[in-house]
């Protein structure tokens, strides 16, 4: 570095001005209106057509009976999940929405599968 005070003005004019980042997790980040995050199930909207499990191109969705009659509940795999919600907009009956969760990590990956009746 031949000059160092060179930038002692740029430094000073830094220590002004407003940070270009957020401060997050301190301070809850905005989401977008059609952010598409964790995928939620209603299983008295479901039929069984399966058709979620059909399109979803990481076959992150399972679909399977209850003890119940014509009653489903949907295993998600959250990490095979690439949220492109594309079960959303496959489902016929919008049993499947995208809600705005996105803090899903884990350290075990067991806890990465979900089942939701």
């Amino acid at each position: 570095m031949k000059h160092p005070g060179k930038m002692v003005p740029e430094v000073i004019k830094s220590l002004f001005k407003k940070p270009a980042t957020t401060s997050y997790p301190k301070e809850k980040a905005m989401i977008p209106k059609n952010f598409r995050g964790k995928i939620k199930f209603d299983s008295q909207a479901c039929i069984g057509c399966k058709i979620c499990m059909r399109d979803c191109p990481a076959k992150a969705v399972q679909i399977s009976p209850t003890d119940k009659e014509k009653v489903f509940k949907a295993k998600f795999y959250l990490d095979r999940c690439i949220y492109c919600a594309q079960c959303v907009d496959s489902c016929p009956r919008k049993a499947l929405k995208s809600s705005s969760e996105f803090e899903l990590a884990h350290y075990d990956r067991e806890k990465l599968e979900e089942d939701q009746e």
